[in-house]
């Protein structure tokens, strides 16, 4: 069975870091695993001694989170066999940061297939930010600058949609530029099959199987070509999305 945490955002304002869907975390992965492999390569300026240095922050900012939680947290930048970390890792979360830096290397070493294969096995999976990027099938609507070029922009397609994080309903005071819904609707004027779901800050999506459930504190808005968008609520049903 294919289980998903996609959350929207690692940190609300003024709040320590995943520490509002902490508790969903824990309700997630149970007692059914005791170890993570954590995905950190869209961490790239959480240092200035460099990209490795980085990610070994990034590693150590998770620990300290799952550890509280009772879970061993390892970087995969640390296994000399990337892949098969992957095949033998017990449960899979992948970190926000830079979208396309972390597909970039996604891609560098092989990794797509096999993190896609691990959790249609069934291994857990969460992403927070661009870690809920990549389990879309593209990383076309992320909100992120693209400081590196990737191989492709395909990623994991572990459902059908693609989401927006950090969703914002406006432009900040000021801004004369594209609304979200603006760009969202130019991405789908290119590519009209597509879903897109505009994920709050505070919310995530889980997915147990064939059920797709929304967590947090807000609604979530639905986007699709030539359609008025459209709000849910947590006590929607969301599974059409998974059609």
């Amino acid at each position: 069975m294919k289980r998903l945490l996609l959350i929207s955002n690692s940190t609300m304002a003024g709040d320590s870091y995943l520490n509002w869907p902490k508790e969903h975390i824990k309700d997630f992965l149970k007692d059914d695993v005791k170890k993570v492999l954590f995905i950190p390569y869209a961490g790239v300026g959480l240092s200035d001694e460099g990209i490795e240095a980085s990610y070994d922050a990034y590693e150590k900012k998770v620990q300290n989170v799952y550890a509280e939680l009772g879970y061993e947290v390892y970087s995969i930048h640390k296994e000399k066999d990337p892949v098969q970390a992957v095949k033998e890792a017990e449960s899979i979360a992948v970190g926000g940061g830079n979208t396309f830096h972390l597909v970039g290397m996604l891609h560098k070493y092989n990794l797509i297939k096999p993190i896609q294969e691990k959790v249609m096995e069934g291994a857990p999976y969460m992403g927070w930010s661009a870690g809920s990027n990549v389990a879309c099938p593209t990383l076309m609507t992320t909100n992120d600058m693209p400081v590196y070029e990737p191989e492709s922009f395909k990623t994991f397609n572990l459902i059908p949609f693609q989401i927006n994080p950090h969703y914002l309903d406006a432009n900040p005071d000021g801004h004369a530029g594209e609304t979200r819904e603006q760009r969202i609707d130019e991405y789908l004027k290119v590519n009209p099959d597509m879903t897109v779901v505009g994920l709050r800050e505070g919310c995530l999506l889980q997915l147990e199987g064939e059920r797709l459930m929304l967590k947090g504190k807000h609604s979530l808005r639905i986007f699709k070509h030539k359609e008025d968008a459209r709000e849910l609520n947590p006590s929607d049903i969301l599974d059409f999305l998974l059609k």
